[in-house]
């Protein structure tokens, strides 16, 4: 291993997967798009790069004890399933039965005061940088707010990250992710086209940011959120964890003063204090039985 690493296409692949990758996942979209095809093309670009972190993550993994099965690949996927991958499920829904259509029926009667007459792309960069300022609170207060705290603890319930719980999210706490962060959008005017992109970049770097790839990053984490900033918030030390909440981008986090990037390595050791049930089911009813046995909103963590 130390040789790897030390080789210059090792070298170059840290430096270069994370932006080659999401780049060419937006541009088979953009070409979805422009075919009126972009459901398509889409979840083709979504499966390529989860082949493509699968297989870097056995040659380049960046914690190699991440590799090891934890029994939470059934559960991993089944929350994925169900909260339609977060983002994706609402990409996947606008799509196919029916948000798309309703957007644009509905585009002539809204007034908002949403930018039409911008070029696509700085509509997009608009939509990420409004969408994530309500993410981020949406976040933001599910760490700090025991009650919501209940659901995202699922996300945080695994001892290692990897593409595949990337859309671990109790159905609950995904739901709460999408309205907060589609329908602020939605009330200004964005189009269907517009919603669907965000929902698109969303997916892709949230599949990059939980990859257990040894990557390197520079500037591009003080823009995007990368997986060395999401390896620090999924840290059991909630100086740590309580820390780095963006989705896509780091904007919000450095003005509200919770970015952190330390120059040392991140925890292996990474999960929560809550008493998760292993089992997928019992995840799912959990943090209604915590509440009920809770009965009350103080934060046992405190």
């Amino acid at each position: 291993m130390p040789g790897r690493k030390s080789s210059l296409l090792y070298w170059a692949i840290s430096w270069l997967s994370w932006p080659v990758l999401l780049a060419v996942c937006l541009a088979i979209t953009g070409w979805g798009f422009s075919l009126d095809q972009p459901v398509i093309y889409f979840n083709f670009a979504y499966f390529g790069l989860a082949v493509s972190l699968f297989l870097l993550e056995r040659f380049m993994p960046h914690e190699r004890l991440w590799l090891d099965y934890d029994g939470q690949l059934l559960s991993d996927i089944g929350h994925t399933l169900l909260s339609k991958g977060t983002v994706q499920g609402l990409f996947i829904f606008g799509g196919l039965i029916g948000l798309a259509d309703f957007l644009e029926a509905s585009e002539e009667a809204r007034s908002g005061p949403w930018p039409h007459h911008w070029p696509m792309v700085l509509q997009i960069v608009l939509a990420l940088i409004f969408a994530e300022l309500f993410l981020y609170w949406a976040h933001r207060i599910a760490h700090e707010w025991y009650p919501l705290w209940r659901f995202h603890a699922i996300h945080h319930s695994v001892g290692r990250l990897w593409i595949f719980n990337a859309g671990r999210f109790h159905f609950f706490d995904s739901l709460v992710s999408i309205l907060v962060g589609i329908m602020p959008l939605i009330m200004l005017g964005a189009t269907a086209e517009i919603i669907q992109w965000l929902s698109a970049v969303t997916a892709f770097i949230g599949m990059l940011t939980h990859c257990n790839v040894d990557m390197r990053f520079g500037p591009l984490s003080w823009v995007f959120n990368t997986p060395a900033l999401h390896r620090w918030h999924h840290s059991r030390d909630l100086r740590e964890g309580n820390r780095n909440y963006g989705e896509n981008i780091m904007m919000w986090d450095i003005v509200f003063r919770s970015y952190i990037n330390p120059s040392h390595r991140p925890p292996v050791n990474i999960g929560t204090s809550d008493s998760i049930p292993a089992n997928f089911f019992r995840q799912l009813t959990w943090p209604f039985v915590r509440a009920v046995r809770d009965g009350k909103v103080a934060d046992p963590r405190s």
